[in-house]
């Protein structure tokens, strides 16, 4: 009766969790709903999707310590620093710096407004240095050279403060009467190449 008890519990499906901080656990059970949703990177950083294909000690790394670059269009030290993280094979997120609210954003994040900024996990590394990136990076048990996989691709920079246009709500009669519409193509608008207060 023991054997018959033991062989249905080996039936049975495994499930293989991964929590939030990246440990790998096995149960009986299924995993909670909450677990089933897809992953999303920090900081964007890097994004979920794009991590599940990093190697495995790599994917480690940078689901521990996230790495953020924050940047603004003709910045040369930013691109300094963008070819180190390219150079090495950091997978990373990159947040812009365009718009006053942009601006205000990194100095509530940063206490000040100069670019480039990079967070590695909670660090804060203000300017850029070649030494002190590459201090950081190998501290935090990033590769000192590039071991992504050749099918890699990085998230494209994202804006650091999504701005959206308010949505008035249609009244009754209005959503009755009117058919509804494909939506608008969205309108761009030039980004400020340099908001007050930002040195490079």
């Amino acid at each position: 009766m023991v054997g018959l008890v033991s062989v249905s519990a080996l039936a049975q499906g495994v499930y293989r969790i991964v929590g939030p901080d990246g440990r790998v656990s096995y149960s009986d059970q299924p995993p909670p709903a909450t677990n089933a949703r897809p992953a999303t990177g920090a900081a964007g950083a890097a994004g979920g999707g794009a991590n599940a294909s990093l190697p495995f000690e790599l994917r480690q790394v940078s689901n521990r310590y996230p790495v953020t670059l924050y940047t603004s269009s003709e910045c040369a030290p930013c691109n300094s620093g963008r070819n180190l993280l390219n150079a090495r094979g950091i997978p990373y997120a990159e947040k812009t710096i365009s718009t006053n609210e942009d601006a205000e954003a990194l100095k509530r994040l940063s206490g000040q407004a100069s670019l480039p900024f990079l967070t590695i996990g909670s660090q804060q590394i203000k300017g850029y240095s070649d030494s002190e990136w590459t201090q950081f990076l190998d501290a935090a048990g990033y590769p000192k050279q590039s071991a992504l996989p050749s099918a890699y691709r990085r998230a494209a920079p994202t804006a650091l403060v999504a701005v959206q246009a308010p949505v008035a709500a249609p009244g009754p009669a209005t959503a009755q009467s009117q058919p509804a519409e494909a939506p608008a193509a969205p309108s761009v608008t030039p980004p400020v190449t340099n908001p007050a207060g930002i040195r490079f």
